[in-house]
């Protein structure tokens, strides 16, 4: 586990002790929408270290809107954020972004190809007694060499290059990350897309119903094949079911 894009894999997935819960209003009675503020104060870049150039970030505000702007040039960090949610109430992930281009080289098939012009992450943790013992042995040892932030598991919604939409499959580097193709190819290159997805039915699915999420990371990612690209998100937030996203 000493390689760079290993290291990257696990600092992708660690969640970052410090970080501080992103601070969602109570849920009102009838509210359906959990926002979280795209603002400096609610999130912290992270590094994959010295040998790893990072992105550049700008939080900005255009039309009354707050988004992230990410610049990533042969590099790779994140924003993250630690979030408390009750899938219960609000179950959808909801998000837009906007990439200027999808990547040449770029190959989820192979480890050195796993660069995406737009990647949310989402970690998550699992109840001790939903794990299984080779689970809790994986996990063991990977937290022996990384230390105890290593997360139960997480899943990869990405803009990918070639890959069809709904393309689920292990990460490259681990089957503890799920790697979901939501926008794929360049047609909608330069336009703000609108993403939906039930993540809770997404953590059953590839988890257990038990699993909660902890963490939400926003990124672009070019360290692998060099490309350069700038992407940008708005309108993150938790969502009731019967709720539309805006």
């Amino acid at each position: 586990m000493g390689s760079l894009r290993q290291r990257h894999l696990v600092v992708c997935l660690a969640l970052v002790s410090s970080l501080p819960i992103a601070n969602h209003a109570a849920l009102a009675q009838g509210s359906v929408i959990q926002p979280i503020p795209l603002s400096p104060n609610h999130w912290q870049e992270v590094t994959l270290g010295k040998d790893i150039r990072p992105n550049t970030f700008e939080f900005q505000s255009a039309g009354g809107k707050q988004l992230l702007r990410i610049e990533s040039n042969a590099s790779m960090s994140m924003m993250a954020t630690a979030v408390a949610v009750d899938l219960t109430q609000t179950p959808v992930l909801c998000w837009r972004w906007r990439v200027n281009r999808t990547l040449d080289k770029a190959n989820m098939t192979e480890r050195f190809g796993d660069d995406y012009s737009a990647r949310l992450y989402l970690s998550v943790a699992i109840p001790k007694a939903e794990q299984s013992l080779g689970l809790r042995l994986q996990l063991g040892l990977a937290r022996s060499i990384w230390g105890d932030q290593i997360p139960d598991g997480a899943i990869n919604y990405v803009w990918d290059n070639r890959q069809p939409l709904g393309t689920e499959m292990p990460n490259a580097y681990t089957d503890r990350v799920t790697m979901v193709v939501t926008q794929s190819g360049n047609a909608k290159a330069g336009q703000w897309v609108q993403q939906s997805r039930d993540v809770a039915q997404d953590i059953q699915r590839l988890f257990t119903s038990a699993a909660t999420p902890v963490q939400i990371a926003l990124a672009a990612d070019t360290d692998n094949t060099g490309e350069a690209v700038v992407t940008e998100f708005s309108d993150v937030a938790f969502a009731a079911s019967s709720a539309q996203c805006q």
